[in-house]
């Protein structure tokens, strides 16, 4: 397959349909410990008006809020967000979930105290663009934190996989970029300080064995799903085989036949606005 220039419009409507399609809800439980784990170590303060940007099923806003931050939450899906305002109805809590673009959000300049957003803005087609948003909405002084999936994680590795069997948009940054540190000090550098990166382990632990996990993402992780379905049945096939060799050679699972464990890990990053 050849590089292809793609409109963005087309990027955009793509993206909502990839990140609506399968049902990341049932994804989000396998990571929400470590999100719980992601709002303790910020500590923010109680009362902080809180934005998570792509925040998907609520699995940072539902912690912030319980923390006792006002948080506001703002995805491209408008699935994702029915779950998150499920989620929140059903703990009592009053978080505002609107549908928005990371690239372009519906807030005035400087409404927030801090921003947040995980496995999320990453996902932007445009770096400078969305830093430059993320930055836009916080007042002066205000927290960004980030976690993003670096290029040497189980997940960027499986994202390697997808790509060489289904090529991305040509001229389209690599969303585990957001995980690079030199790369991403560089995007945030113009409108941030006191820039901070750690990389945080966090596991999937899952109940099937590999070709189970690789089934499981088909089914309802929206990237795998979508690119599945651009597959012929051949293409499928190789694509799965791929992926199943790749859970396999990480798992660390002493029941490997049943189970699946993966040691992933991600780039926490931090910065304040300047």
């Amino acid at each position: 397959m050849t590089d292809v220039e793609v409109p963005l419009q087309k990027i955009k409507d793509s993206m909502r349909a990839t990140w609506m399609a399968g049902d990341f809800g049932v994804v989000a439980k396998t990571i929400a410990r470590g999100a719980e784990e992601f709002v303790a170590r910020l500590a923010l303060p109680k009362g902080a008006r809180v934005l998570d940007v792509a925040t998907g099923t609520g699995n940072l806003a539902i912690p912030l809020a319980r923390s006792g931050a006002v948080v506001t939450g703002v995805d491209i899906a408008p699935n994702l967000l029915v779950q998150a305002r499920e989620r929140a109805a059903a703990e009592g809590f009053a978080v505002q979930f609107d549908e928005g673009d990371a690239e372009q959000m519906p807030y005035a300049d400087g409404t927030f105290d801090d921003v947040v957003t995980m496995f999320g803005a990453m996902f932007a087609p445009r770096p400078e663009v969305v830093a430059a948003e993320l930055a836009r909405v916080l007042k002066p002084g205000g927290l960004l934190a980030m976690a993003n999936w670096n290029p040497a994680s189980f997940t960027g590795k499986m994202f390697r996989v997808g790509s060489k069997h289904v090529p991305p948009a040509h001229g389209l940054a690599a969303p585990v970029m957001w995980g690079d540190e030199a790369t991403v000090r560089e995007r945030l550098a113009p409108t941030f300080t006191e820039i901070k990166t750690e990389l945080i382990s966090i596991d999937f632990d899952m109940p099937v064995n590999p070709a189970g996990a690789v089934a499981f993402f088909r089914k309802y992780f929206g990237p795998t799903r979508m690119a599945f379905s651009r597959l012929d049945e051949a293409g499928g096939a190789a694509f799965a085989a791929d992926l199943e060799a790749l859970w396999t050679e990480f798992n660390l699972a002493d029941d490997p036949a049943g189970h699946t464990v993966i040691r992933n890990e991600y780039l926490q990053v931090t910065g304040v606005r300047k």
